[in-house]
């Protein structure tokens, strides 16, 4: 949810969500000994963003073959766009007027504020780890210049997942949308 908040700039205002779990019995991490679970396994959100905007998002330890899939799927009225963590330095761009394309990542095509966090030439793929690299980079900026921007996540966007994962259990439990 941070993440879509993040990326789209508009906030969650309200949803619905739906839990299971489908597991109850579990594999421990790195050998075959079994562990009972009684956590979800599985969420699907609808979202509203903002006044007009709508998102949807699942969250699944079920699904066979994906390791860490994280992709985003963002459309408006002329273009869409699509990205996948598992091809991070491919854009897909979709257009309801014209070809669709496939950018590759070269940050000498990026915006200043966007290039600031590819650290490496285009043709080298940058990851899930460079994130925190990133992150960390900024915090401690900040640390030694108190004048720097707060470019990283505050303590504040972390009470605000919470109250919204508090949203998505009292969505579950009730079976309902919930003003967020």
């Amino acid at each position: 949810m941070d993440m879509i908040q993040h990326v789209t700039g508009l906030r969650i205002t309200a949803l619905c969500a739906d839990l299971a779990t489908f597991h109850k019995t579990r594999r421990k991490p790195g050998t075959q000994q079994p562990v009972t679970s009684d956590t979800e396994d599985f969420g699907s959100v609808l979202l509203h963003l903002g006044g007009r905007a709508r998102g949807a998002f699942t969250v699944s330890q079920v699904s066979a073959g994906r390791k860490n899939m994280l992709a985003i799927d963002i459309y408006g009225t002329k273009a869409g766009v699509s990205w996948n963590q598992e091809r991070p330095d491919e854009l897909w761009i979709g257009q309801r007027n014209s070809s669709n394309r496939l950018l590759a990542k070269d940050p000498s095509l990026l915006y200043p504020a966007a290039a600031a966090y590819a650290d490496l030439p285009g043709g080298h793929a940058e990851g899930y780890n460079d994130t925190h690299k990133q992150v960390f980079r900024r915090f401690y900026a900040r640390v030694a210049d108190s004048s720097a921007p707060v470019d990283y996540p505050t303590f504040e966007d972390g009470l605000l997942g919470m109250r919204l994962l508090e949203k998505v259990a009292e969505s579950a439990r009730k079976q309902a949308w919930v003003t967020v």
